[in-house]
């Protein structure tokens, strides 16, 4: 008999240690009550290839509620808009220069410059910018679609996320799923978008996305693994003023120790300055306003309370800083840039050669010239195609982009640099005006109309 049970011990205590170190496979596919849904790929194994471990209605339903919050949430509003001030800020500038292996005709250089500022201009490029990274956090993804204007131009126009879905057939064809058709084993591989059902050529649109490996077709938006704890910031903050507007109304309670309930209904009509019938129920109220600084006089049994004295929102406000500081974390961002509380932050710290912040805000800005870079080459092809330009002025001539300065700048300290460079030959007078901010060829006519108005001195 003692040998069974020192048998079933045993097996139990076996039992215990396996269940304590089991892990569920599943387990990442879990979000509270919820569940990821597995897509199915051919040969009828599951899996996320090429697709993120969500369905397309999961997505279009997490980009909704991503956009809720962007709409509505302040804290999520407030993270935006500070990507989009230190990503693209007033806009980038750009600067057509002959290629190092083969330099351009200073006319072409001046053609494809033009080209360039008319584009700008028209498709409004500094506020598309700022909207484009903006849709690239809130969904995920930007669509931009390309069409041939007149005389050359190339118009830009972004594609809704929700514009793009899969076809009929896509259920018997992983690789029209998500509205983007590519090879069946190289996702990267991309020949059309859907666009309302209908195939475009993948030439036709540029597809950036963002917070996903290359092998999958569509990205998550960036608060996506933050929403709960935006949500509940937002609540928190909710209850809280509630709650301190609800104490803080109530202004005082009397307490009439031994009193019955007609004797305080009766203090009550006798004190009331004012008296009115309710529309529900004919009820007459009776109420007595007291001044800011009024002093009250207790008498006999009669004890005043004030319930705001006990209030203790600072309690509160360090949760609240800590769902904060989980959303920050995610952004690599300072607090102070989501809660605009400049308290706990300081600004140079934060923007130094070495902070996160900085680093994260430098990636940033260097993906979205990289995607600038491909529609501007579009644009010059495009032109040379419809003759406003050489046809070979994509091998000769180039864009150099120049996005806003993140670091606290010492701007004698640069200029000073800039100008013992230039002495010895090592940067260009059309540099230095770039990377001061000025357009250097309006600048010269600036300086040769300013020449000409001045008289020289004898």
């Amino acid at each position: 008999m003692q040998s069974l049970e020192r048998l079933q011990q045993r097996l139990s205590e076996t039992v215990d240690e396996l269940y304590a170190g089991f892990v569920d496979p599943r387990e990442p596919y879990y979000d509270d009550d919820t569940t990821w849904q597995s897509l199915a790929v051919r040969g009828g194994v599951t899996g996320d290839r090429g697709a993120g471990p969500i369905g397309e209605q999961e997505h279009a339903a997490l980009q909704a509620e991503c956009r809720a919050l962007a709409l509505q949430n302040e804290f999520a509003i407030n993270g935006h808009e500070n990507r989009v001030s230190y990503i693209v800020g007033p806009g980038h500038t750009y600067r057509v220069v002959s290629k190092k292996q083969r330099p351009a005709p200073p006319q072409l250089v001046a053609e494809v410059q033009s080209l360039v500022d008319d584009f700008l201009r028209i498709n409004r490029w500094a506020r598309r910018q700022q909207e484009a990274a903006l849709r690239l956090d809130r969904d995920g993804e930007v669509f931009l679609r390309y069409f041939a204007g007149p005389g050359g131009m190339t118009l830009v126009r972004f594609v809704e996320p929700g514009q793009v879905t899969a076809p009929a057939e896509a259920a018997r064809d992983p690789s029209l799923s998500f509205g983007i058709a590519t090879d069946a084993d190289d996702v990267e591989t991309v020949h059309a978008y859907y666009v309302d059902g209908v195939p475009l050529d993948a030439d036709a649109i540029q597809h950036r996305k963002a917070n996903v490996d290359a092998n999958m077709k569509r990205g998550l938006p960036l608060f996506y693994p933050v929403r709960k704890n935006l949500r509940r910031a937002e609540k928190l903050l909710r209850n809280m003023s509630t709650v301190a507007e609800i104490q803080s109304a109530i202004a005082l309670i009397r307490k009439h120790h031994g009193a019955t309930r007609t004797a305080v209904q009766q203090f009550v009509a006798t004190t009331g300055t004012t008296a009115g019938a309710t529309s529900s129920g004919g009820r007459t109220e009776s109420v007595r306003r007291y001044a800011p600084g009024t002093i009250l006089d207790a008498y006999g049994n009669l004890e005043y309370d004030f319930p705001a004295a006990a209030l203790d929102a600072s309690s509160y406000v360090a949760v609240l800083q800590a769902e904060l500081r989980a959303i920050a974390s995610r952004l690599v961002m300072p607090e102070f840039m989501l809660s605009a509380d400049a308290s706990n932050g300081n600004y140079a710290s934060s923007l130094v050669a070495e902070s996160p912040a900085l680093r994260t805000f430098e990636r940033l800005q260097a993906r979205q010239i990289a995607d600038d870079e491909e529609v501007f080459r579009r644009v010059i092809r495009h032109a040379a195609a419809a003759g406003r330009i050489e046809r070979n002025a994509a091998q000769l001539v180039e864009i150099q982009i120049e996005a806003p300065s993140l670091v606290m700048r010492d701007a004698r300290g640069e200029a000073e640099i800039r100008a013992i460079e230039y002495a010895h030959g090592v940067l260009s007078a059309q540099t230095w005006s770039l990377l001061a901010g000025y357009d250097y060829e309006r600048e010269q006519q600036h300086i040769a109309a300013h020449a000409q108005r001045v008289p020289k001195s004898v």
